[in-house]
């Protein structure tokens, strides 16, 4: 069973077939799907779910804080189903390809405290830019 699919049994959410389906698309470490993409993947599981149904679980997921909405350079937005893994993104700023990183040290610390100009840091997001394997040698792909 997935992380998230087992995150959503504890709290008790309740999981119709659409929703049980759109968990299961969303599994995987490096999974960062469109709508668009969520629903293709789940028509294809289960051929009458709506793009409504997919647009309105991803919203109550974000909103329950089990999925992250992850928007790069004007790009449609994604999710991400690591919400309760801390993480970082590495983006490739040719084909939109993204890839979790852990960051070997944590970022708040890399913010010196004069440089916080009197704020409560209450959370980070670092994001990396840069070219895939792919894009950097299209002759690799």
């Amino acid at each position: 069973m997935s992380d998230l699919l087992q995150r959503l049994r504890d709290r008790g959410w309740r999981l119709t077939a659409q929703r049980r389906v759109i968990a299961e698309v969303l599994d995987g470490e490096h999974v960062h799907y469109t709508a668009d993409e969520v629903h293709a993947r789940a028509v294809a599981r289960l051929p009458e779910i709506s793009r409504a149904s997919v647009y309105n679980t991803l919203g109550e997921l974000v909103a329950l804080g089990e999925i992250i909405e992850v928007t790069t350079d004007g790009r449609a937005k994604r999710y991400d189903p690591n919400a309760h893994h801390p993480h970082q993104h590495l983006v490739c700023s040719g084909c939109g390809t993204i890839r979790d990183v852990r960051l070997a040290t944590d970022p708040l610390r890399a913010l010196p405290e004069d440089e916080r100009f009197g704020f409560t840091v209450s959370e980070v997001a670092v994001t990396y830019y840069g070219r895939c394997p792919s894009c950097a040698n299209p002759l690799r792909s």
